[in-house]
C-alpha cells in the first residue's frame, strides 16, 4: 500500500467513524427517528444528529487530526520516536493557560477559558521557536521542552493548591482531563482557521523535515531556508496543540501513537507521514469520544481518560513491534 493510496484508505475509514459516531449514542434512535432526522433537521431527532452528535464528532475528528499531525512534524523534527505535542511544554503551558483562566473566576465569560488556554500555548510555542533558532541539536530542545512542561505542570499544580473552593478544583480538574461534550457548530468554525494556519506552516516545513532525514550537515548545504523550515515546524505544531488543548483539554497519546500506527505504510520519510497522521489521529480521537459516551457509567467518562486507558496499550504493542526494525 502506498503513501496515496494509505491515505485515500485512512479518509475512508474517517469518513465511517464519522457516521457510526452520527449513528451511535447513548440516545437510541429507530429507522423512522433517524429518517426523519434526515428529512426534518428540526425536528426532536435532528437536533439529536446534527446539533449534539455531528459538531461533537467534528470537533474530535478535528482536535484528533491537529494532534496526530503535531506529532508527526515534531517526530520528524527531532527525530525522535518519542516526540509529542506534549514534549516540548505546549500543552502543559495551555493546561496552565485554561486553570489561571478558572482560579481567577474567568470561566463564566465565553471563550475565557479557551482563549486562555490558547493564549498559553502560543507563549510557549514562541519561546520554543526562539530556543529551536538557538539551539540546532534536537536532545537540546526536547530536554528544553521538558523543563517547559515541568514548569507548566508545577504552576498548573499551585493553581490546584491555592483553588478558592473545591468546586474550582473540579473545574480545573475536569478541563485537565478532556472533553469535546457539548461542543456546537461555532465551536467547530472557531476552531478550524486555527488549525488551518498550524496545519499550513507545518505542510510549509515538509521539505525541512525530509532533508533533516539526510543530517544537519546535508541539509545546511541543500540551500533551503532551514532555520525558517525548523522554525516553522515547530510554530506550526505549537498552534496545532495549543488549538487542540483550547478545544477539548489535555489529551495524551494521539499525537504520540497516531504517526507509529502509519510510519510502517507511509515510509521513514517524515513528509509523508504527516497527512496519514493526522486522519489516524481523527480516527482515534472520534472512536475514543464514541466509547467515552457509549461505555455505560453513571458519569461519562472524560476523553482524556479513555485515550489513556485504550492508547497505552495499543502504544506499547505498536512500540514493541516498531522495535523489532529499531534493531536491525
Amino acid at each position: 500500500m502506498t503513501g496515496r493510496s494509505g491515505s485515500i484508505l485512512l479518509a475512508v475509514l474517517l469518513t465511517l467513524v464519522l457516521v457510526l459516531a452520527l449513528l451511535a449514542g447513548e440516545t437510541a434512535l429507530t429507522p423512522g427517528e433517524y429518517l426523519q432526522a434526515l428529512t426534518a433537521p428540526a425536528s426532536s431527532a435532528g437536533e439529536i444528529l446534527w446539533t449534539l452528535r455531528a459538531p461533537r464528532a467534528v470537533t474530535a475528528a478535528l482536535v484528533g487530526a491537529a494532534l496526530g499531525l503535531a506529532g508527526a512534524a515534531l517526530q520528524g523534527l527531532l527525530r525522535n520516536p518519542l516526540a509529542d505535542p506534549g514534549v516540548l511544554g505546549v500543552s502543559a503551558s495551555a493546561g496552565l493557560g485554561a486553570g489561571l483562566a478558572i482560579m481567577f473566576g474567568l470561566a463564566a465569560i465565553p471563550w475565557a477559558i479557551e482563549s486562555s488556554a490558547l493564549a498559553g500555548a502560543l507563549i510557549a510555542g514562541v519561546v520554543v521557536v526562539a530556543l529551536a533558532a538557538r539551539f540546532r541539536e534536537p536532545e537540546a530542545l526536547i530536554l528544553l521542552g521538558v523543563s517547559i512542561s515541568a514548569f507548566a505542570g508545577a504552576l498548573t499544580s499551585l493553581v490546584y493548591n491555592f483553588a478558592a473552593s473545591p468546586v474550582q478544583a473540579t473545574e480545573v480538574l475536569n478541563w485537565m482531563l478532556g472533553s469535546v461534550a457539548n461542543r456546537d457548530w461555532p465551536d467547530v468554525l472557531r476552531l478550524a482557521p486555527v488549525l488551518a494556519a498550524g496545519a499550513g506552516l507545518v505542510a510549509w516545513s515538509a521539505g525541512g523535515l525530509r532533508m533533516l532525514t539526510l543530517g544537519e550537515e546535508t541539509a545546511a548545504l541543500s540551500g533551503l531556508p532551514m532555520a525558517r523550515l525548523r522554525a516553522a515546524a515547530v510554530g506550526g505544531a505549537a498552534i496545532l496543540a495549543g488549538a487542540a488543548v483550547a478545544s477539548a483539554g489535555v489529551i495524551g497519546f494521539v499525537g504520540l501513537a497516531a504517526p507509529h500506527l502509519v510510519r510502517r505504510r507511509a515510509g521513514d520519510d517524515p513528509a509523508r507521514t504527516l497527512l496519514p497522521s493526522a486522519l489516524a489521529g481523527a480516527i482515534l480521537l472520534v472512536l475514543a469520544d464514541l466509547a467515552a459516551r457509549v461505555i455505560p457509567t453513571e458519569q461519562e467518562l472524560k476523553l482524556g481518560v479513555v485515550t489513556a486507558l485504550f492508547g497505552a496499550p495499543l502504544f506499547a504493542l505498536v512500540a514493541w513491534r516498531a522495535s523489532r526494525s529499531w534493531r536491525r
